[in-house]
């Protein structure tokens, strides 16, 4: 019924700004299902909380000799602090030219800054594991990584439809954009993205955290991984997999569909205009968001796909989730810089005012 009613209230676009009303029936869906479910997960016969105080976060299996663990340390360093690098320069291009305090580079803003703490979420626990053997988690620290994990997959999904409505109200409907997306409204539903992907894992959190956990408490994965940490807990977790398959599939799949109904509608929109040059200039501010947004859900959808294939190695899988962690990420920031014109003119213009090009005028 969720769903439906997400698809009547959004169909005509004009309703967008709806979405936070969408995004508490979200939260409260979750806590109705928590409800139905709770019994199960609290219904271990001798149930006595949590026996495990610390988890062991294994790696890569195959990898655990000490010149694949320092390679593997030195390459995911490296790529962390080129996320952080491209992502704080991109960020401080948007804040010091008042030309992009536009609706559409502040939705960029916000996923910088997502790309920003998706990183750092699970890279430091990386690098730690590829230095440390075995290297251990506490059982809150685990779960608080789990839950921030969870909470950010979804907060970038909602920032992608965003960014995709944007480009569909600034292309189909042009005059009505000013009135639309004024930077004030962005922002509130910017702040509506981040709160509904915070509230949509806590169904998911909650069934987990309330299951025992007996032993083993070895994670094969190189962070705590929700159905890593889940397949160690003592009783049946059958009920919660197909909770959080439900969940999982409706963060991506939902908004999938809704972005892919607004390129759809820019694309006719496109092909009415006349002129070449129009075409062209509608053509171009949409690649760069296109691109991301390929990113995104091919790395995501490489993670469902390895899961289900019979006969894929763990290191494979663990591969995969470590691609999805780290690739957008990094790819984001080079994307925006390289192909959006605005972003680009400002950051030559910084660059010939630095004093690292003293020649430059």
């Amino acid at each position: 019924l969720l769903g439906f009613y997400f698809i009547i209230q959004c169909l005509s676009y004009h309703v967008l700004y709806k979405l936070a009303y969408i995004y508490v029936l979200f939260s409260l869906q979750d806590y109705f299902l928590f409800l139905m479910f709770f019994r199960t997960a609290m219904a271990d016969a001798n149930y006595t909380g949590s026996m495990v105080s610390e988890f062991i976060i294994v790696g890569f299996p195959g990898l655990q000799d000490k010149e694949s663990k320092a390679i593997l340390f030195a390459v995911f360093l490296t790529v962390y602090l080129l996320i952080l690098l491209g992502n704080c320069l991109l960020i401080s291009i948007l804040a010091a030219d008042r030309r992009l305090h536009t609706p559409m580079y502040l939705t960029i803003c916000s996923l910088a800054i997502i790309d920003i703490a998706f990183s750092t979420t699970t890279v430091p626990t990386m690098l730690a594991v590829f230095r440390s053997t075995p290297h251990t988690v506490s059982f809150t620290a685990c779960f608080t990584q789990t839950y921030f994990f969870q909470a950010l997959v979804p907060t970038e999904s909602f920032n992608l439809l965003l960014m995709a409505y944007d480009r569909y109200v600034a292309i189909c409907h042009p005059l009505h954009y000013p009135a639309r997306m004024t930077v004030r409204r962005t922002f509130q539903l910017i702040v509506v993205c981040w709160l509904g992907g915070f509230l949509i894992p806590i169904l998911t959190f909650s069934l987990a955290f309330t299951k025992r956990f007996c032993g083993p408490n070895r994670v094969l994965q190189c962070f705590c991984d929700y159905s890593g940490v889940l397949r160690l807990t003592c009783g049946d977790v059958l009920s919660i997999s197909y909770v959080v398959l439900f969940v999982g599939l409706s963060i991506l799949l939902i908004p999938l569909f809704f972005i892919v109904l607004s390129y759809v509608k820019i694309l006719l929109s496109v092909l009415r205009i006349s002129s070449s040059a129009g075409r062209a200039k509608a053509v171009s501010t949409c690649s760069s968001h296109l691109l991301v947004l390929s990113v995104f859900f091919l790395t995501t959808a490489g993670v469902f796909i390895s899961y289900r294939i019979p006969g894929t190695s763990v290191d494979m899988r663990i591969m995969g989730s470590v691609i999805h962690n780290v690739f957008p990420a990094l790819m984001n920031p080079i994307i925006y810089c390289l192909r959006t014109k605005q972003i680009r003119d400002s950051l030559v213009n910084t660059l010939k005012k630095s004093p690292i090009f003293p020649g430059s005028k």
